[in-house]
């Protein structure tokens, strides 16, 4: 896996819950998903908060791959 993947993988993901939130809110923003919790029907939608976990998880995921071909790369 590389870093490229993660970042096709996270777009997509980020595309996905846009449009899931503009079909909720339909005048909604990209950067009002930032910050779900200032709209209660994204708070207290379970699809919409599903598919922010995933994004929110293959971030994390990014994050430790990078930090793991960091100290990698310093054991060389």
């Amino acid at each position: 896996m590389s870093e490229e993947l993660f970042n096709e993988l996270i777009a997509a993901q980020q595309e996905k819950v846009f449009l899931l939130a503009q079909k909720i809110i339909p005048h909604i923003t990209r950067d009002d998903i930032l910050q779900p919790n200032d709209f209660s029907d994204l708070e207290n939608h379970p699809l919409f908060r599903y598919e922010e976990g995933v994004l929110e998880g293959l971030m994390t995921a990014r994050m430790a791959f990078l930090a793991k071909m960091r100290d990698s790369a310093g054991d060389k």
